[in-house]
C-alpha cells in the first residue's frame, strides 16, 4: 500500500544542515506512523525519529538537532538535520507502520535509503 522513496542526502561540513526526503505513495499514507532511522558501516539500523498526525519522537542523539515533520497533501516526510555532527554520518531510510514505535522490525514498509556523509 506505501512506497517510499528518499532523497536529499550528500556531503556536509560539520556544523551544517540537509534536508532528507521521503515522498511516499499509496491512499492510506496519512494514517501511517512514518519514521526515520540511519545505518551506519558497521553498525545495526538505529531509529532517528517519527511522527504521527499529533506529536513527534526522537532518538536522544538527534533531539534539539534534527526535526521531522509531514505533509500529508504532498505525501512527503522530511528530516530537517541541523548542526550535524560526523557521527551522523550514515545511510538514512524513511519508514512507514502502524505502530507508534521504534523498533525497526515493527515498521512495514521501507525506502532504499539515502547517504548522508558529514565530514569534519
Amino acid at each position: 500500500q506505501v512506497q517510499l522513496v528518499e532523497s536529499g542526502g550528500g556531503l556536509v561540513q560539520a556544523g551544517g544542515s540537509l534536508r532528507l526526503s521521503c515522498a511516499a505513495s499509496g491512499r492510506t499514507f496519512s494514517t501511517y506512523v512514518m519514521g526515520w532511522f540511519r545505518q551506519a558501516p558497521g553498525k545495526e539500523r538505529e531509529f532517528v525519529a517519527y511522527i504521527r498526525w499529533s506529536g513527534t519522537y526522537y532518538a536522544d542523539s538527534v533531539k534539539g538537532r534534527f526535526t521531522i515533520s509531514r505533509d500529508n497533501a504532498k505525501n512527503t516526510v522530511y528530516l530537517q538535520m541541523n548542526s550535524l555532527k560526523p557521527e551522523d554520518t550514515a545511510v538514512y531510510y524513511c519508514a512507514a507502520g502502524r505502530v507508534l514505535t521504534q523498533w525497526a522490525n515493527e515498521y512495514n514498509y521501507w525506502g532504499q535509503g539515502t547517504q548522508v556523509t558529514v565530514s569534519s
